[in-house]
């Protein structure tokens, strides 16, 4: 096996290893306090949220000029001088930042400022780790990496969570083992680049300065930094700890993990869909990447309806075994409903931005990208000034503009690249879909709440069996076969 099928297979068992251990310890332990857990909630995408003011999109430079330094022997000097400038950008940035209350009295006031402390540091850590990422990223090894970045967050907040929660521990004690588990993630990324070769710090800068390439290197980090904004889930959770309070957090994250289980078949999507889309650009193949768009939303669409439905039919049931705080999650079912409706439209799209982003458009893609978080702002400030909705608000807010963002994109590549992801057959498996889920609500409930999870969802999946083998809307023969399932297991 070569090392690129070696490091992808092993990228994606750790990628499912801590999807399933974020979204079974969101389910059913983190309910058990949902103020502490919105305060973990918090630290982390607020300082993810601000870390890009901080890197200002020079890790992706140390990408794009990765093999242009290597061959003029300046790694180390790239590796050097963008660890510096990240660390002079942070001091900036916390000046900034200890002056806004001189400005903006109110600011003292903000969840961000009572949080300084762990917010502050950590931005600096994710920062210097944004770096390593995407320079260890060049020797083709990434599994160690997403080990760091996709463990080493969810063992944090497990962690913190259970010490303050059920080993009746200090905040103080919970707070310092998530920041050290951060610490510790910063520690391994340094180690880890050493191992693939050893670091040598020059901070010479003389070879950027060569024919104005400091220019161009600065030129691309910034067009990095503005794809940074479309982060709208740790907008949201900035946005509710702020205006609603720290409970809240909690909740809507734990209703995240679970709407993030209709996302399950786009893991690796990019990946795996990437060198089809860059060859077929390349050739001018229209025809033929029209084709592979639609059978690829199709059957995103397909499959994340599936998990939507059984979503949908379970939930009020799921709730009943989690910790004594899943009543609260029941009360904002419509969250689950709106927000996985717009998760469903964004599967139905499919590869549509890696479609822009690859093309010599790509620049477009980071403008509607800022679009997205202009409009998640708006909306969000919105319904929570001037509505009772809450968390519903928010929901409705990010359905809203992720549906906004998606028909943009949709529209750009139909009058570009005469390319779309929509069939008709989506509308069939909609129609499949929603009588599958109304019967299995109208059918009467047992007063076993197990039984009900079980069956109500296995009533979704027969009918959608049912519905799928008399429309042909998706060959799902191909899958549910010993042949398919065999050759899972195969890497060549």
């Amino acid at each position: 096996m070569s090392v690129v099928a070696r490091q992808g297979f092993k990228y994606s068992i750790i990628g499912y290893i801590g999807f399933l251990l974020g979204t079974i310890s969101a389910i059913f332990i983190f309910p058990s306090n949902f103020e502490f857990y919105g305060q973990l909630r918090y630290i982390l995408p607020t300082a993810e949220m601000l870390v890009p003011v901080v890197v200002l999109g020079i890790s992706y430079s140390n990408v794009k000029f990765f093999h242009r330094v290597e061959k003029d022997g300046r790694k180390q000097n790239m590796l050097s001088l963008s660890l510096l400038v990240i660390f002079i950008n942070f001091i900036i940035f916390m000046g900034v930042f200890f002056i806004l209350p001189y400005l903006f009295p109110k600011f003292t006031h903000t969840e961000a400022w009572k949080l300084k402390e762990m917010v502050l540091p950590l931005i600096l850590i994710l920062a210097f780790c944004a770096i390593f990422n995407k320079y260890t990223s060049n020797y083709k090894r990434i599994v160690v990496s997403n080990i760091f970045d996709n463990l080493f967050p969810k063992i944090a907040n497990l962690g913190a969570f259970c010490l303050f929660v059920y080993f009746s521990l200090s905040q103080q004690i919970a707070f310092a083992f998530f920041f050290g588990m951060f610490a510790l993630m910063l520690f391994g990324y340094i180690y880890y680049a050493n191992r693939l070769e050893r670091i040598n710090l020059d901070f010479s800068t003389d070879y950027f300065k060569k024919d104005d390439f400091w220019k161009e290197f600065f030129n691309y980090s910034f067009f990095g930094f503005l794809g940074t904004f479309g982060n709208y889930l740790a907008i949201n959770n900035f946005m509710i700890g702020e205006f609603m309070g720290m409970e809240e957090v909690g909740i809507y994250s734990v209703l995240y993990a679970l709407i993030s289980l209709i996302s399950v078949p786009q893991l690796g999507l990019f990946n795996i869909s990437a060198p089809i889309i860059s060859k077929t650009l390349a050739d001018g193949d229209m025809e033929e990447l029209d084709r592979f768009h639609k059978k690829t939303s199709l059957s995103l669409y397909f499959l994340g309806a599936i998990l939507f439905a059984c979503i949908m039919v379970g939930f009020p049931y799921l709730t009943k075994f989690m910790p004594e705080n899943g009543t609260m999650l029941r009360e904002y079912e419509p969250v689950v409903w709106i927000w996985g409706s717009a998760v469903l439209i964004d599967l139905a799209t499919g590869f549509n931005g890696n479609i822009i982003s690859l093309s010599k458009y790509y620049r477009f893609n980071i403008l509607i990208m800022v679009l997205l978080a202009g409009l998640t702002v708006g909306l969000n400030y919105y319904f929570i000034k001037n509505t009772d909705l809450k968390l519903i608000g928010i929901a409705l807010s990010t359905a809203i503009s992720l549906t906004t963002y998606n028909v943009i994109k949709i529209a750009f590549n139909y009058f570009v690249f005469k390319v779309s992801p929509l069939t008709i057959e989506m509308i069939f498996v909609s129609i499949i879909c929603t009588l599958a889920i109304t019967v299995a609500i109208v059918l009467p409930n047992f007063n076993n709440n197990f039984i009900n999870l079980v069956y109500k969802p296995a009533v979704v999946l027969i009918l959608i069996y049912i519905g799928n083998y008399f429309t042909k809307v998706f060959p799902l023969e191909d899958y549910l076969n010993i042949k398919f399932i065999k050759s899972i297991f195969k890497f060549k």
